[in-house]
This record gives C-alpha cells, sequence and structure tokens, in this order.
C-alpha cells in the first residue's frame, strides 16, 4: 500500500500590491515566488498583510515555512500592518519556524529581531550585483573563474550575481545573527539566525523584465533619474543573475536542508 506524502506548507507574506505588469505576465506574486522556490508536495497560502491579511497565530503551526516578499514600503516605518509584521516575526522565531526575507523582507525580519534598518547610505542600488558569501572555506571571488569547475555540484559558490533594487539596507544585524554575503555596497546582503532565519537584500525571485518594468515605475514616478535609469539598463545587457543557484540556496533552506548542510 503507498503510503500519502505529507504536503508541506508555505505562507507568503506578501508585502507589495501586485504591479499591472506582474499580474498580466505571471499572475501575481506569489506565481513569481512559488515558481522560483516552490517545490513538489507542497502547499502555498497567501497572506496580503500590506492590506492587513495575516494568517491567525492559532494556525502558525500548521505551516513548515514562510516567505516575506519586496515591497515599496519602509521597514523601518510604523504603519500599523509593519509593526504587526514584526510581532508576527517575533512569534515565528520563538517557534522556530522557518523565515525567508526577500529585500523588504529582509529589512524588517532583521528590524524585528532586534536589529537595525535605515535608508541606505550610498543611495538607491539597482541593478545586478556580485555577492561575496563569507565562508572561509571557499574561494574568492577573483578565484571564481578558475574554480568553477573543481567545485562541487552541491558546494556555495564564493561569488553569485544577484537583481537587486532597494534604497535601504541593515545597518545592524540582531543578537546571534551572522553575516552570510556582503557586496560593494551592501554590507549585510545575507544574514542568518541558526538554521531558521534568512534574510536575503537582493531578489533571487526576479527576472530582467521584472527589474525593467519596476525601473520604468521608479522612472515614471520621478524617484530616480533618466540618466541613471539608462545606466541601469545597459548594465543589465552586460550581465546575468545567478538565479538557478538562488533558487536551490532558497529552496533547501525552506525544505530543512540549510545551505551549508
Amino acid at each position: 500500500m503507498r503510503i500519502p506524502v505529507e504536503e508541506r506548507r508555505m505562507a507568503l507574506l506578501q508585502a507589495a500590491r501586485d504591479s499591472e505588469y506582474v499580474k498580466k505576465v505571471y499572475g501575481g506574486y506569489l506565481n513569481v515566488y512559488m515558481e522560483a522556490f516552490g517545490e513538489e508536495g507542497q502547499r502555498w497560502d497567501l497572506f496580503r498583510v500590506y492590506d492587513g491579511e495575516f494568517p491567525e497565530l492559532g494556525e502558525l503551526h500548521k505551516y513548515d515555512g514562510f516567505i516575506i516578499t519586496g515591497s515599496g514600503h519602509d521597514a523601518h516605518s510604523n504603519e500599523l500592518w509593519v509593526l504587526k509584521l514584526c510581532f508576527l516575526l517575533q512569534t515565528l522565531d520563538a517557534m522556530h519556524k522557518k523565515v525567508l526575507g526577500i529585500c523588504f523582507g529582509h529589512q524588517v525580519l532583521c528590524r524585528a529581531l532586534g536589529g537595525r534598518v535605515g535608508r541606505a547610505y550610498t543611495g538607491w542600488d539597482i541593478g545586478i550585483r556580485k555577492v561575496s558569501i563569507m565562508n572561509k572555506d571557499l574561494v574568492s571571488c577573483r578565484d571564481m573563474e578558475k574554480k568553477e569547475e573543481e567545485e562541487d555540484e552541491d558546494e556555495m559558490p564564493a561569488c553569485l550575481s544577484i537583481i537587486e533594487i532597494h534604497q535601504d539596507e541593515v545597518y545592524e544585524i540582531p543578537d546571534g545573527a551572522e553575516v552570510i554575503a556582503s557586496s560593494d555596497r551592501t554590507r549585510v546582503e545575507m544574514f542568518a539566525i541558526a538554521d531558521h532565519i534568512l534574510g536575503i537584500q537582493g531578489h533571487p525571485e526576479y527576472t530582467k523584465d521584472i527589474l525593467l518594468n519596476l525601473i520604468e515605475r521608479l522612472l515614471n514616478n520621478d524617484l530616480i533619474q533618466e540618466g541613471f535609469a539608462e545606466s541601469v539598463k545597459c548594465g543589465l545587457e552586460l550581465a546575468e543573475p545567478d538565479r538557478k543557484s538562488w533558487e536551490k540556496i532558497c529552496k533547501k533552506f525552506l525544505s530543512g536542508r540549510y545551505m551549508g548542510e
């Protein structure tokens, strides 16, 4: 007799409204995240936390993992839903639930657990950026190319490229946290607490077309200058994000197989 495999439940804590572009092309951000991080045998539930939609506290134990999305809102703001989200994240940490924070999610996760976040001192960071994985057992970025063929398939590379679009950053990580990755623009590109909290400043789930649409929206709303936007677009023609590697990291984390295992 075939024994049914228990379904793993994931909760997407969506912190931004679906853009018209993402709705038209992908059917919403839920599909973007499921495509990037979802695996067979999972059920994903959507909670629009920006609109005050949160999972019930009595239902939290039913979930195996939580993902907090990016957002145009400030993680350091005192909007009611942001404060409520911070309380939820503190609760999930106390329960040792798997929590993955992306961009805004990375920042609000840090804030909720005792760190400090705010406006980036260097301004907007938009484009594809190389992130150095801080691990003594891995080679440096400059040695990555010649060592690439020798690396084990399951070993995390020393340097990965990721899509970035943010004007805030983590100033200080919470007590007990560890900085996992850094870049020349952002000191805390990635942090972790034990094996249940992981924050990533960049967007491992984004594709170039989503980023290009976001750039156009920022430009149309006068949030960035045209010259800056054109420079970023040119840079996108010359680089590619390491999406497969980032997706693998996130999937392993959410499934209980942490990055270093």
